[in-house]
């Protein structure tokens, strides 16, 4: 047994210093900086002392005032301030600097994680919570870096020193200073920090991520919101979670707004708890002047330790938020990526093949598990067409994706070229397999960018070459810039065929031995349905395809149809194999034959044909 104890991950403010040190010398350097301006910022107030010293003492004499020696801690004090702003400018850079680099590795790293997450992930996941981490949580961390850091050293050392100085004065004036400090962080401390404030602290980021998650599918359901003339109230989901942040928002604002104030005010008002005090010691030593200078350099420094006192009240309360952020980007990084091999093999061909493969859907939030498919065994010959049809919810896209290991299978195994694709590296099955989704994701970008993503190191000819193939060249010709037109906010919308055959051009251009082709021309009008099909033909040449089919017409010619229901097997065969025998196949082909001789007609119409 391994007597080492395991390592536990860091939390709260720990994990953020840990985090920080990825850029250590810039971030020590901004805070030896921020320490060298935080005293020189004390500097004016020993010139003051010094100035206000010169002048009592020579009150009934004001000709002997050396105004020489005035002068000098004036210009002293002056030269210390502009120190004191260009190291804290110094130290702010490096911190800034330090905060820009983590924050580029950060949202580098967590997209690489992403990527290899299971689509599982992003199922349980909305896109505005993924968004929001990516965007906000990551923000707060480098709010930390380059400002927190620093800020908190200053707001620490600066009253330190004051109190220290205050001390050294009169030890009785420098405790009433502190008296409405304290006072003022027991407030905090008592309402700030305490178990029921942290509850609605989490409650406010949770309702907050949620109205996020719910206002990207408003703004993706637009289309619907202006057809059907609805209004936010109609989408219950996000007004509902409008309704709860504002809740939320102001059951924080009403918890905090007393003791705030209570805070606030004790703060800015130090003077009162001094002067009272300053009375009562002159009204017994009136004729002592340096009692009076001890005085007068408590009436200017008292107003001056507010500042970095309420400055470390505002980090500590900010604190919380940075820490709940990275705790959202940690929870990313605890997701388990789908595992690599240790030692990657490569496949000896491109046939694929299915044994006794099961899956299930988990939602571990949900604790409910969903068996997608049961003991499903067949193999895809390489060079050939296999096609998958059944009603929807049968399993086929599941199947589909599961060759990519988009999951991973529950129990059997799935296998290229007798390799189990689990044994191939990421890099070469997603090499291996191709994709032509029946839904197309085309990114705001350039359509030649768009394209150039089956093949990254492909040249302009090789682009425009497939874009041919892919039957999409002419009209790409025809669009303002070309292929330098940009797809997406700000350039151009392309209609769902052209999307389409843009999509195939980039599997053309990516060239890979499989393809699976999820019914490319289900939504195609006829002459971009025409133009899909030619493109394809070009796409499938002596490779392995995998086909979902929606219309039953277009894989009449398949080498292979295998027939799912309800995550099984139920027929396989070529197509007029599986006609000789009453199974779901020849019934979905009747539907399919009966569906095509449809038609749109009023009522009066049909009554009309049946007299005639």
């Amino acid at each position: 047994m391994n007597n080492e104890s395991v390592k536990k991950p860091k939390t709260g403010v720990a994990r953020l210093l840990e985090i920080s040190m990825e850029q250590k010398p810039l971030l020590i350097l901004g805070v030896v900086l921020s320490v060298i301006s935080t005293l020189l910022q004390f500097a004016p107030f020993i010139a003051v002392y010094f100035i206000v010293a010169e002048l009592l003492k020579n009150a009934s004499t004001p000709e002997l005032i050396d105004y020489v020696f005035i002068k000098q801690w004036g210009i002293y004090a002056l030269l210390f301030l502009i120190g004191a702003i260009l190291t804290l400018y110094v130290g702010n850079m490096c911190s800034h600097i330090a905060a820009f680099r983590i924050l580029y590795n950060m949202r580098v790293s967590l997209s690489r994680h992403l990527a290899k997450l299971p689509l599982g992930y992003f199922n349980r996941q909305s896109t505005g919570a993924i968004k929001k981490n990516l965007e906000l949580s990551v923000e707060k961390i480098e709010n930390f870096i380059a400002h927190h850091i620093p800020d908190l050293v200053g707001a620490i050392i600066m009253p330190l020193i004051m109190f220290v100085a205050m001390f050294v004065l009169d030890w009785r004036l420098a405790l009433v200073s502190m008296i409405p400090i304290i006072l003022a962080y027991c407030f905090q401390l008592h309402v700030f920090y305490s178990k029921s404030a942290k509850i609605k602290v989490k409650r406010w980021l949770d309702s907050q991520e949620r109205m996020n998650a719910e206002a990207v599918e408003y703004v993706r359901g637009m289309p619907a919101v202006k057809v059907f003339g609805l209004t936010v109230r109609n989408f219950l989901r996000f007004n509902n979670s409008i309704a709860d942040y504002r809740e939320v928002t102001l059951e924080i604002t009403k918890t905090y707004k007393h003791p705030y104030t209570a805070f606030f005010v004790l703060l800015t008002s130090l003077l009162s708890f001094i002067v009272p005090v300053a009375i009562f010691l002159l009204s017994g030593q009136p004729g002592n002047q340096a009692l009076a200078l001890v005085i007068m350099v408590f009436l200017v420094m008292a107003p001056g330790i507010s500042v970095p006192v309420l400055k470390l009240m505002y980090l500590g309360g900010n604190l919380r938020y940075v820490t709940d952020g990275a705790e959202r980007i940690d929870m990313i990084y605890a997701q388990e990526p789908i595992t690599e091999p240790v030692a990657p093999r490569i496949p000896e061909n491109y046939s694929v093949r299915f044994d006794n493969v099961c899956f299930s859907y988990d939602d571990k939030d949900a604790a409910t598990r969903t068996e997608a498919l049961k003991d499903v065994s067949f193999v895809a010959g390489e060079g050939e067409i296999t096609a998958l049809v059944g009603p929807s919810g049968s399993g086929k896209s599941t199947i589909a994706n599961l060759i990519p290991r988009f999951w991973d299978v529950g129990r059997g195994s799935i296998s290229i070229g007798g390799v189990d694709v689990r044994q191939m590296g990421t890099e070469n099955l997603m090499n291996t397999v191709s994709f032509v989704f029946q839904d197309v994701h085309l990114f705001y970008d350039t359509i030649e960018e768009n394209i150039r993503m089956g093949n990254s190191a492909a040249g302009r000819n090789e682009v425009i070459a497939a874009a041919k193939a892919a039957c999409c060249h002419e009209f790409i010709e025809r669009l303002p810039q070309g292929y330098q037109t940009r797809i997406g906010e700000g350039g151009t919308y392309l209609s769902g065929g052209e999307a389409q055959r843009v999509s195939i051009a980039r599997a053309i251009l990516k060239n890979a031995p499989i393809l699976v082709l999820d019914e490319a021309t289900a939504f195609a009008d006829p002459e971009n349905e025409v133009k899909i099909q030619q493109g394809l033909i070009s796409l499938i040449q002596n490779k392995t395809v995998i086909v979902i089919a929606h219309r039953l017409t277009t894989i009449r010619e398949a080498d292979k149809i295998v027939v799912i229901d309800k995550g099984r097997i139920v027929e396989t065969g070529r197509h007029d194999d599986l006609l000789l025998h009453e199974g779901l196949y020849k019934h979905m082909w009747e539907a399919h034959i009966d569906a095509g001789a449809w038609e749109l007609v009023s009522e009066d119409a049909r009554k009309g044909a049946q007299i005639q």
